[in-house]
């Protein structure tokens, strides 16, 4: 695996777009990621003191994987935007850029002037995304708000916990959906407004809010609250192997009646209580019983080469260093090479993939303000002295 899979002579499709990130954490830093993946030049406007992911375990050294993660592709610029100097810096840059991305609680960038009215005041096409969340109107705008907060109030826990046999709570949170859906979602509303832009001219201000995000995830969820049954919805469960577990997914008829004859049960698909699909939905837990008396009789791997060449959707349950290292990933080219300061790492390429090989990322992480002299000079033609005098009074640094 290389750092970049993209063909020499294919343009990537976002190449000319500039964006102006004053995201930090996760939900913004990976939205703009996904916009470098595509060719877009990000410039990443840091605190002095830097993105506080630079600190994320796991580090080797002071170098951060997490951070890397997130950040590989991009342009690092350390501007303090509490001082009115750093604020026009940051203007001047917005007015020769395309996209302003900010993850900042809502109130906060029209405090340091950086809010879309000010800023579209310079950029009058100015795309401008907003993400936070509860989003940037309602009663809740204001309150602080990470992933595993959202996903508490969005509904998302207690549906998982509804759908736990046995368990006294819900669970617990340690994977943040609601972050790298928030940056999905941010991700394709840009690419929206850039068509906007492109056939109507006109800027736009996006409002992306991880409650919104999670909401939208829960699709049959969000039905049955409204219009809730008398039947259990058929859950998919782990099935206990001699030596692990396998997930089985019968999702039709003909599945099931796959299913049945690689089991060893044929009568299954004629006989009660699985012989129709209504049948089989109000016995689901006694239809997962019994393959399951099956599947302990075998080694994961068994079940799966098994189902699956019978056409039965099954797998294994993987460890993700299991997973990253499966030949499907590999052959693919799902994991590449980024490069810090400590050496290589692997992250993965974007989750969609062009036939010119154009969109991949760029493996080189930025350093904390790496970027700063260079982007000044060559993009706002600012003058040496100037901006030697901005580094004295510590507007930037790392120049």
């Amino acid at each position: 695996m290389s750092l970049s899979s993209m063909s020499q002579s294919a343009a990537k499709p976002l190449a000319g777009i500039r964006v102006v990130d004053f995201t930090s954490m996760i939900a913004g830093p990976y939205c703009s990621r996904l916009l470098a993946d595509c060719g877009a030049e990000v410039f990443k406007v840091e605190e002095p003191s830097g993105d506080h992911m630079r600190n994320g375990r796991p580090l080797r050294g002071e170098h951060s994987a997490y951070f890397g993660h997130l950040n590989c592709g991009k342009k690092s610029l350390a501007i303090d935007l509490k001082k009115p100097e750093g604020q026009e810096v940051a203007k001047r840059l917005v007015a020769a850029s395309d996209i302003v991305l900010e993850n900042y609680r809502p109130g906060v960038m029209q405090r340091l002037g950086l809010g879309y009215p000010a800023l579209s005041a310079v950029k009058p096409d100015l795309i401008y995304c907003a993400v936070s969340g509860f989003g940037q109107t309602g009663p809740r705008a204001g309150q602080p708000a990470y992933a595993p907060v959202v996903h508490a109030a969005s509904g998302f826990d207690h549906t998982q916990f509804k759908y736990q046999d046995g368990q006294d709570r819900p669970a617990k949170t340690g994977i943040f959906v609601a972050d790298v859906l928030a940056a999905v979602y941010a991700f394709g509303a840009i690419q929206t407004a850039l068509v906007g832009r492109l056939r109507h001219g006109n800027g736009q201000f996006i409002d992306v809010a991880l409650m919104d995000s999670m909401i939208n995830l829960l699709v049959f969820e969000c039905q049955e609250a409204q219009f809730p049954g008398d039947a259990r919805r058929p859950l998919y469960v782990p099935l206990v192997t001699r030596d692990g577990f396998v997930i089985v997914a019968p999702v039709n008829q003909r599945n099931f009646e796959q299913l049945a004859d690689a089991v060893g049960h044929p009568e299954w698909k004629t006989e009660p209580p699985f012989a129709d699909h209504k049948t089989r939905v109000a016995n689901w837990d006694l239809l997962m019983a019994e393959i399951e008396q099956w599947t302990r009789t075998k080694s994961a791997r068994a079940c799966e080469d098994i189902l699956m060449r019978a056409g039965v959707p099954c797998s294994r349950y993987l460890t993700l260093s299991e997973a990253i290292a499966d030949p499907q990933v590999v052959a693919r080219g799902t994991m590449a090479y980024a490069q810090d300061g400590a050496g290589r790492f692997l992250v993965p390429n974007p989750p969609f993939q062009f036939a010119d090989g154009s969109v991949a990322i760029d493996g080189r992480v930025p350093a904390l303000g790496e970027d700063t002299r260079d982007v000044l000079e060559k993009i706002l033609k600012m003058t040496v002295g100037e901006i030697a005098a901005l580094g004295e009074r510590a507007v930037i640094s790392r120049v």
